[in-house]
């Protein structure tokens, strides 16, 4: 009987163990830094166990974000430009994986694998792009190959691929771990992650797979993020001081919520190749607001995250169900307390409730996937497809 070569007995081998210790990485369009998170695992599928052992988020170089946007969601780029970054994301996330390992005093060696979410450069659902006979598509870069040589640690990557493949949009992925993690029976539940853009994902108290929904809302931090380092010269809206500063313009609130994603059944995804700083600004001309504060623009913008989140909810989802909120809206006091106005009747936590670091989540779930994709089966789960999503680089 011919055997396994090394790197096929190596799979073999972490795939049967009782127990597995990966990290999840991610790396989302704010372009904070690296999500890394190391956790292990036990069992696989609805029976999974997962402890969160270390997390950190290393911050981005002012160069890599500028190098980053300078192709990122634009329609054209430098190709040499995406070939080179391309190579060097993979080598330099693996970097910070073994920054991270050593601040946690954890060889790479009992690191059985590393699941890599990369770096999102562009999203083309055919509902954005519109173009006869291309498929839905999307893609991310940092090549798994050169995580997994710098580090010595097999890597699973490129997970939104065969999602796709299979009939998927690519997005939201978060489907997969909040159903692993998040489901309680006798208990509705809304899990909603407000990063870049946000999604949440609904987990009926019956376990039924077939009521389980997954979608995209519509933007989370990305146009608040943007708007603060072109008016303000500020990453972001700490503690939401801009918004508070100024007023909500309902003219342009209502101008930006006009867009017919809003209009379209779920499940749907989108990015900031729709939501960007031109379509604030046709929403300003349409409602003739180009003239307002750009504090009251800001403040705009957050109600606008709040306002898709909570009529979303309201359209789609039952009554009663609780909430948990996780990513970098959630730390938006603006954002939060304008949708407990709008869903007073619901119950709002963030994902610590849960025993789920809400800002290590993502890293988690990308994690879980890595997991998956080694010891799963695939999961039937509403009118997503049934597939173990991840490509395999080996070490050697």
């Amino acid at each position: 009987m011919a055997q396994l070569n090394t790197n096929l007995q190596h799979l073999f081998t972490i795939a049967q163990k009782p127990a597995r210790i990966g990290i999840g990485l991610m790396s989302g369009t704010s372009l904070d830094g690296l999500d890394i998170a190391l956790c292990k695992f036990t069992g696989s599928g609805l029976a999974t166990q997962c402890q969160l052992l270390q997390f950190t988020t290393i911050p981005y170089a002012d160069f890599f974000k500028s190098e980053v946007r300078s192709i990122f969601s634009r329609r054209q780029v430098d190709l040499e430009k995406v070939c080179l970054l391309n190579d060097f994301i993979g080598a330099y996330h693996a970097e910070l994986i073994l920054q991270a390992l050593t601040n946690w005093n954890v060889k790479p060696g009992d690191v059985d694998f590393i699941a890599s979410h990369g770096q999102t450069i562009y999203h083309a659902p055919k509902r954005l792009h519109r173009q006869e006979g291309y498929p839905n598509a999307t893609l991310q870069i940092g090549d798994g190959d050169h995580i997994a040589v710098k580090t010595g640690i097999l890597t699973i990557s490129d997970f939104r691929q065969k999602q796709i493949a299979a009939g998927g949009e690519g997005a939201p992925l978060a489907l997969y771990g909040d159903v692993l993690l998040g489901s309680k029976a006798g208990e509705d539940r809304i899990l909603v992650n407000i990063g870049g853009i946000s999604n949440l994902t609904f987990l009926p108290a019956d376990g039924d797979m077939d009521k389980v929904l997954c979608s995209d809302i519509g933007p989370g931090n990305t146009l608040i993020d943007m708007f603060c380092r072109t008016w303000f010269d500020k990453a972001y809206d700490e503690d939401s001081a801009i918004a508070f500063s100024g007023e909500v313009n309902e003219a342009l609130l209502s101008s930006l919520l006009k867009h017919p994603f809003f209009g379209e059944t779920p499940p749907k995804t989108t990015g900031p190749e729709l939501f960007n700083d031109e379509y604030v600004r046709k929403a300003q001309e349409r409602s003739g607001t180009s003239h307002i504060d750009h504090k009251d623009v800001i403040a705009t913008l957050s109600a606008f995250t709040a306002k898709a989140i909570a009529d979303f909810v309201r359209a789609y989802l039952p009554k009663g169900a609780q909430m948990f909120v996780s990513g970098g809206g959630a730390k938006n006091p603006f954002v939060m307390q304008y949708l407990e106005k709008r869903l007073y009747r619901t119950t709002i936590a963030d994902t610590a409730a849960l025993g789920i670091n809400p800002d290590a989540k993502e890293a988690i779930l990308f994690a879980l996937l890595g997991n998956e994709a080694l010891a799963g089966e695939p999961l039937h789960i509403g009118t997503n497809p049934s597939v173990l999503m991840g490509k395999f680089s080996f070490a050697g």
